[in-house]
């Protein structure tokens, strides 16, 4: 029992260490020069130098990762309640939806950014426009699968909309809503690298994909990689923490969460 709680743990572990290990194993038996392929070594030097100008770097991209979240969250939510009390609306908006998730944010993070005349506020926007799909897809679909006989005997006894909405189908979509949450937490991340790349910003105060970026115009291969893996670091992490949300609040009661009995 006690090695089936860690296997999810050990298992990504001894993955990880042999990767690395035949990675560095790679570049010194093939004597891989550093600006082509760097080895863990090296990395790991890169970031215990550059650590500090890459951590600051990284809370510019988290902090607009974050907030593009927190309002990919509230506006998808909405939406999706909005949908699900009228089907005129969801038949005539939800198209839309689907439009702003297939058209690639690299195209129109350029228009975006001359539109709106504060950086911040313009990578906002772009990494929302990408994290947004899921959450209202997964969200109107929960709203919709609630039980048709319990939506029926909630009519039967006389329950308003809103009613059978607040005690039906807001506990009824709450998996398939975290679901989305936790696939726009990486997708909010990927919003947020992409608009920097496009918007090039520089200076002190600039996201990690502006150091990606200097550190490959200057041939700082190891610099790059640090980066990437700070960016990988952090997208674990978020989707990790929402996971664990998601459990806090689905264990008692949603199979998705309850613990397998022996």
């Amino acid at each position: 029992m006690n090695g089936a709680r860690f296997a999810p743990v050990i298992g990504p572990i001894v993955v990880g260490v042999l990767v690395v290990a035949g990675w560095h194993e790679a570049v010194r038996f093939f004597a891989i020069p550093p600006y082509v392929l760097p080895g863990p070594g090296v990395i790991a030097r890169t970031l215990w130098t550059d650590g500090p100008s890459l951590l600051a770097s990284l809370l510019v991209t988290l902090r607009i990762t974050v907030a593009a979240l927190a309002l990919a969250v509230a506006l998808g939510g909405a939406l999706a309640v909005l949908f699900s009390l009228s089907k005129t609306v969801e038949v005539s908006f939800f198209p839309y939806a689907v439009i702003l998730q297939v058209t690639p944010v690299v195209s129109i993070a350029p228009l975006i950014i001359i539109w709106v005349n504060d950086v911040f506020a313009a990578l906002l926007v772009c990494a929302t426009i990408v994290a947004f799909f899921p959450i209202v897809a997964n969200t109107t679909l929960g709203l919709n699968s609630a039980d048709r006989n319990l939506v029926d005997l909630f009519r039967l006894y006389g329950a308003g909309r809103l009613q059978t909405l607040r005690l039906l189908r807001l506990p009824s979509a709450l998996p398939l809503f975290l679901a989305g949450v936790r696939i726009s937490g990486g997708l909010a991340l990927i919003g947020a690298v992409v608009a920097e790349f496009v918007a090039g910003t520089g200076g002190a105060k600039t996201g990690l994909a502006s150091r990606i970026i200097e550190a490959g115009y200057r041939l700082e291969i190891p610099r790059m990689f640090a980066a990437l893996f700070l960016l990988s670091l952090t997208g674990i992490v978020i989707f990790a923490v929402l996971s664990w949300l998601s459990r806090r609040l689905l264990r008692h009661w949603h199979e998705s969460a309850l613990e397998p009995s022996d």
